[in-house]
């Protein structure tokens, strides 16, 4: 119990003190973000720290940090789905295409090769590695891409990319991180028949179905209760909440991928829901993502393996530069060509710096590591994560504010027509 008292006067009083505050850390204060103080308060006050609290006393704290990080992303994914334009992934295909598809593979491919490059560890513990650091995260992301700083700053188009690829791809993930898993528990002809029949086709597909099912079902019934008066505000203030909750429930009860599942059902309740409500509904979403958010990223600071850092040494400070250097930015000044919104260079360039590596990194190095026991995946991805927390959390606000002198934008250049053309609307 006294624990329990420690865990809700710190997080609940930072959580507080962000929310009163969190303009001037993103305005002002560059070199410290939300999740960088939420992380340093988990060190602090746990193992590292002042032994105040530890995960260890609660249960497994690898369990504890896995289903944290699911709730948080799966609000996360829930929350971009919200805030893209209708019809965004109707009306750009091809560049959501480009980004998830060989975007993501490549991304992949480079971590995992940097991963035995510099950690000599078997191809395939490599790959799981590199597949897990891969997803860009839709936390991490939304401060980044939201806010009076970022509507000022960066174009609408590339807050667009930049939220629907964080949203896509955690539930995207799944299938690349499951295939080294597959590899490493069967021999090679079993795990690509497993891989393909359940992660591809149920995990993935019917992921897909599932969410865009209940989604789409969800937002029409809060339509036709709102044109015949029958939902109160207090009802529309936990629909998108209680949906996020219920899908990931849910679907992973049926076996498939409930992070994916939540993101479509955002997207599809987005579409057939009355457009008035959704800026109350995203406003919500992103308020209760704010309460999970602080909390995962001291639970992050709890858990850090600071003795396992030690242990890869130089290799592990390479390994983390260069991740943060090559996973992204190469891929994006490549791709850059075939994404429509980001049309010169400087665009790309910021694109490719910001695809944090946060919380749904946490989720699935907690899923591996429970499935495959390869101590080295919780410190590399760690070691990734804390750094990636770090420099993006450092360089955000002063790199959005020269990319908006760069490009002369503002704020009211962000919401001329044009701009507001592009949403869809």
């Amino acid at each position: 119990m006294q624990e329990l008292n420690v865990a809700l006067v710190t997080i609940g009083g930072l959580t507080l003190l962000l929310s009163l505050i969190g303009g001037l850390l993103k305005n002002r204060i560059y070199f410290l973000s939300e999740p960088m103080a939420a992380v340093i308060l988990g060190i602090v006050i746990g193992p590292l720290g002042l032994g105040l609290l530890r995960l260890s006393h609660w249960g497994d704290p690898f369990t504890i940090t896995e289903q944290f990080a699911r709730l948080t992303v799966g609000l996360a994914v829930m929350a971009a789905a919200l805030r893209l334009p209708r019809r965004y992934f109707r009306e750009h295909v091809r560049s959501m295409a480009v980004v998830l598809v060989p975007g993501m593979i490549t991304m992949w491919l480079v971590s995992g090769a940097l991963v035995y490059a510099l950690l000599g560890v078997p191809v395939w513990v490599a790959l799981l590695v590199g597949a897990i650091v891969t997803p860009t995260d839709p936390v991490l992301a939304g401060t980044i891409v939201t806010g009076s700083g970022a509507e000022e700053n960066i174009p609408r188009s590339i807050r667009s990319v930049l939220t629907g690829e964080s949203g896509a791809n955690d539930g995207l993930a799944y299938p690349l991180v499951f295939l080294p898993i597959l590899v490493l528990e069967h021999s090679p002809q079993r795990a690509i028949v497993d891989w393909v029949l359940e992660s591809l086709l149920w995990e993935v597909g019917a992921a897909v179905v599932i969410g865009a099912a209940v989604g789409a079902a969800a937002g029409w019934i809060e339509r036709e209760s709102h044109d015949h008066a029958f939902l109160e505000e207090t009802s529309l203030l936990t629909a998108t909440v209680a949906l996020t909750f219920a899908v990931l429930g849910g679907v992973k009860l049926l076996g498939s991928d409930g992070i994916l599942a939540a993101f479509v059902a955002g997207l599809l309740f987005n579409r057939f829901a009355d457009a008035g409500d959704e800026a109350d509904e995203q406003k919500v979403q992103e308020a209760v993502l704010r309460l999970f958010t602080v909390p995962v990223f001291v639970v992050f600071g709890l858990t850090l393996p600071v003795e396992q850092w030690l242990a890869l040494g130089w290799a592990g400070v390479a390994l983390a530069a260069g991740v943060l250097l090559l996973r992204r930015v190469p891929m994006m000044v490549m791709f850059s060509r075939f994404v429509e919104p980001i049309d010169e260079k400087r665009g790309a360039l910021f694109a490719g710096w910001f695809g944090p590596i946060g919380v749904a990194a946490i989720f699935y190095a907690m899923v591996a590591d429970r499935l495959v026991g390869q101590g080295i995946v919780w410190g590399a991805t760690s070691l990734v994560i804390a750094s990636s927390v770090l420099v993006h959390g450092i360089t955000a606000t002063p790199l959005t504010k020269l990319y908006g002198r760069t490009t002369g934008r503002s704020r009211e250049e962000s919401k001329r027509p044009d701009a507001a053309s592009f949403s869809g609307e």
